[in-house]
């Protein structure tokens, strides 16, 4: 097969791979998207090459969105222990170029090519479309971890932005979750979002609600707790409602930090499984609750994405449309 760029989103758990062509107008080839476990290989390079050996694809240059910050020449991510060098990969599979981007840089640039049936309203409003002029757009996910980011388009072009912002202090903004705050300072210090927020939030989040009943709730994962609330677990259901208002309320704080008055998308492993409760959760609630900016808040959309891969799509369009970051 031939292209003319390797794409790879690579987050704490799973590395994709796909194939892009420069001067096409849908520039991601839908059918050339590979999946690995990263903990299956001892680097990038390994698992670029076992790709590329699997299709027989040949490329001369690679576009790589990594789950951590970007450092000149170096990402590492943040939940595995892969340390990426792009001059480094790009000599070990030979290529002419490797350019390495967050991955909520990806996740952001994709909003530039996704359509309304790329996504679902989570509230009463709708796609907000691009129209012309200057827009603004939040994006926000949780997966292995919680991702941030942002887009903007100036003088029509668009510029995805750069963020750790999953790091962020949590705010409680209830009793309930002041409470679940102090359980988590004392094993975590300081509690960002993304410690309840993302796959392990929800067993930390799981296991704070268990302790503050007096009860310990030995080990948990992510799919114990959603399985469990399927089946009518009455923590595991509160589990998720405290999830998705935490959610709700820190993409309205995004929104109010950035200027994203023309959408928030919501993004990331866990929003496609949890759609259905997001729709009927306090998230929105808690997304608009923003005292004096509330009435502002209840008009913009928030669109959750449900494109099979976003980070691909947008590392897809970096790398056609040569943004500077």
């Amino acid at each position: 097969m031939t292209a003319d760029i390797l794409l790879a989103d690579i987050g704490g758990t799973n590395a994709r791979f796909a194939l892009a062509r420069e001067d096409a107008q849908s520039p991601l080839v839908a059918d050339s998207v590979g999946e690995f476990a990263v903990a299956d290989f001892p680097s990038l390079a390994h698992a670029a090459q076992h790709y590329l050996d699997g299709n027989g694809a040949r490329v001369r240059r690679g576009v790589f969105a990594v789950a951590g910050r970007v450092d000149g020449d170096v990402a590492r991510i943040t939940n595995h222990p892969w340390v990426i060098s792009a001059d480094r990969t790009r000599e070990a599979l030979g290529l002419e170029q490797v350019r390495l981007i967050n991955d909520f840089a990806a996740q952001a640039m994709a909003v530039s090519l996704l359509g309304p049936a790329d996504v679902v309203p989570v509230g009463p409003t709708g796609w907000p479309g691009r129209g012309d002029g200057d827009r603004t757009y939040a994006v926000i996910g949780p997966g292995t971890g919680l991702g941030v980011g942002g887009l903007i388009r100036r003088d029509g072009r668009y510029y995805p932005l750069q963020t750790e912002g999953g790091h962020v202090s949590f705010a409680p903004g209830t009793p309930e979750e002041i409470e679940i705050l102090k359980r988590l300072s004392e094993e975590f210090g300081r509690v960002s979002n993304e410690r309840l927020v993302s796959g392990m939030g929800l067993v930390n989040l799981h296991r704070a609600l268990s302790l503050i009943a007096g009860e310990d709730p030995g080990p948990m994962t992510p799919p114990d707790i959603t399985a469990r609330a399927k089946a009518g677990d009455a923590r595991c259901l509160r589990t998720l409602d405290v999830f998705c208002a935490v959610f709700g309320a820190a993409a309205g704080d995004l929104v109010l930090t950035l200027g994203a008055w023309d959408g928030v998308f919501l993004t990331g492993g866990l929003v496609p499984k949890l759609l259905p409760t997001l729709a009927h959760s306090g998230f929105r609630a808690r997304f608009e609750q923003k005292g004096r900016f509330s009435p502002v808040m209840a008009k913009i959309p928030t669109l959750a994405v449900t494109h099979p891969q976003p980070g691909l799509l947008g590392a897809a369009a970096l790398a056609q449309q040569h943004v500077p970051l």
